[in-house]
């Protein structure tokens, strides 16, 4: 277990770093910058607020989902939103930066689905046609209680 688990981080580190690499630390272009603001106001509506409707304004005319345990579309995404409404209530992420390249957005997340707790550092993917989601992939990783190290996950 603990090795998926490095080497999802791996995976998710490289492409962080790819991308920042292919230039997201440089000014986008204006679909760029469209793309970032439709992701991040999907995650603070969904994720956080955890309003579907309002988040599924984002979403293209089909949302392919590549995390093995949540399903397709829109119904899908409307799923996982009402079991962490009703499960976690007081969830909340914390987008810690965001990337872009092209019609990819990348995000750094440290989500804490039960106050008080660490949490999981989280890459998500998104990729955007026109401007709305249409695929999303993610890396999830829990911050453990006695790191082998001091440098935050973040």
């Amino acid at each position: 277990m603990h090795l998926i688990v490095r080497s999802a981080a791996m995976v998710a580190a490289s492409i962080l770093m790819l991308s920042f690499a292919g230039g997201a630390a440089m000014a986008g272009s204006t679909q760029e910058e469209a793309n970032r603001k439709a992701v991040l106001a999907f995650y603070e509506k969904g994720l956080n607020q955890k309003d579907v409707d309002a988040a599924l304004a984002y979403v293209g005319d089909r949302y392919t989902q590549h995390n093995p345990n949540a399903a397709d579309g829109p119904e899908g995404f409307r799923k996982f939103i009402g079991f962490l409404r009703e499960k976690f209530p007081n969830s909340h992420s914390e987008i810690k930066s965001s990337f872009v390249d092209g019609d990819y957005v990348i995000l750094h997340v440290h989500a804490v689905r039960e106050p008080g707790t660490k949490g999981n550092a989280i890459v998500d993917i998104f990729k955007l046609e026109n401007g709305k989601i249409v695929e999303h992939w993610d890396v999830v990783q829990s911050i453990p209680e006695n790191p082998a190290n001091n440098n935050t996950m973040f």
